[in-house]
């Protein structure tokens, strides 16, 4: 097995060429490796194709099947040291190989639509990190946005409170640049952005920001906001609840134009 011995590969393409490499070579089906690690043979399979972040308990009982001892686990440590939120890092896959997002924010621009400025604002506030760590995660936000580059982009469907276009990341410069970014990027045919008004009164977004992902050749997936850290969700009656709430805050939504008109009204009124 020589993957590991690639240090330009993507840490989670490295995990899943080695998990690929040695059930190969010991003979097994991904039926058979599922048995053995006590885990499923579709989280065997996501895992593999780089769907799925594997945990520290998948990586460690790999080693046990395989008898390599520390091989996943070290695979699986470099996972942790990517420039992610642990709890962010299962739901990155998903976002990365959508055929749609439906998103909704309520404090802040959804992180694939952040200028760099705006990036920066926000993710210096973060406690006892170092500035090279902060440009760390910039960049790495910043990488997530080539999705939306790619030759089929996803859907994206965006939500947000009014109150976003308010919150002062930054200056009013930054928050003037991104403001007119959000406007020029909802004029792209796979990208609608509405504002849930103030006039909207309380909502059910108010408890909290979500991502629906939704996948070609899998069920849906949930990321949800929470006070301690994000959770990246899969049943199905979870995401149904979800996706019921995005459909409600949608319908109290302004329309796209009517929608952009206010980003640029707060941009030159607000933010001049």
């Amino acid at each position: 097995m020589t993957a590991a011995r690639d240090p330009e590969r993507p840490a989670l393409a490295l995990f899943a060429a080695e998990l690929r490499a040695a059930r190969g070579h010991a003979g097994l089906s991904r039926e058979d490796l599922a048995v053995k690690l006590n885990y499923s043979s579709s989280l065997v399979a996501m895992i593999e194709t780089e769907r799925r972040t594997p945990s520290r308990d998948f990586a460690a009982r790999c080693d046990e099947v395989f008898d390599t001892p520390g091989t996943f686990s070290r695979l699986e440590e470099r996972l942790r040291d990517l420039p992610y939120p642990a709890s962010f890092r299962p739901f990155a896959v998903h976002e990365a190989e959508a055929a749609s997002l439906r998103w909704y924010e309520h404090a802040l621009v959804p992180g694939l639509l952040q200028t760099e400025a705006y990036a920066r604002a926000v993710l210096s506030t973060r406690p006892n990190t170092a500035e090279d760590v902060v440009e760390e995660l910039v960049a790495a936000r910043l990488a997530r946005q080539t999705v939306l580059d790619r030759k089929n982009p996803p859907l994206l469907w965006i939500l947000i409170d009014e109150a976003v276009l308010h919150r002062e990341a930054g200056n009013s410069e930054v928050m003037r640049g991104q403001l007119a970014h959000l406007a020029g990027m909802s004029h792209r045919p796979n990208i609608t952005i509405q504002v849930v008004p103030y006039t909207a009164g309380p909502h059910s977004g108010l408890l909290g920001a979500f991502v629906i992902a939704d996948l070609d050749d899998s069920p849906s997936v949930v990321y949800l906001e929470t006070a301690a850290e994000g959770e990246t969700l899969e049943d199905s009656a979870t995401v149904a609840r979800v996706a019921l709430s995005f459909d409600s805050l949608r319908s109290k939504a302004l329309p796209d134009g009517a929608s952009r008109d206010l980003i640029m009204k707060v941009a030159e009124e607000r933010w001049t």
